[in-house]
């Protein structure tokens, strides 16, 4: 089991899930989060001085998967958030140790559905 978290452009949500939907991932959590990487923010002009805003407005997403669904997982958020600039985001691949469904009670491969 692993937890897949990718960062992605707000813009890019609804291409990135209609891709997820496409290799049968459908299960996700969601999150509006704010952060910046190499782009360093944004920069603008305001009353004639250069202002640099640290912290830019991202998604994350959160998809535990089992084994076989790493990689399909991993080229459909990247299929789908790809516009080829600096700030596409990026994707981190986690150990899974355990899972849980609350209702049933099932735990590990399972659980996650």
């Amino acid at each position: 089991m692993k937890l897949v978290i990718a960062i992605i452009q707000p813009f890019k949500l609804e291409e990135v899930k209609e891709e997820l939907y496409k290799v049968e991932v459908n299960l996700m959590t969601v999150s509006e989060v704010l952060g910046h990487g190499r782009q360093k923010g944004v920069t603008e002009i305001y009353r004639g001085h250069k202002e640099t805003g640290n912290l830019l407005r991202k998604i994350r997403l959160e998809i535990a998967v089992n084994k076989e669904f790493v990689e399909p997982t991993i080229e459909a958020i990247t299929k789908g958030a790809n516009t080829g600039n600096i700030g596409d985001g990026k994707i981190f691949v986690l150990d899974l140790s355990e899972c849980v469904r609350i209702r049933t009670g099932e735990r590990g491969k399972t659980a996650i559905g």
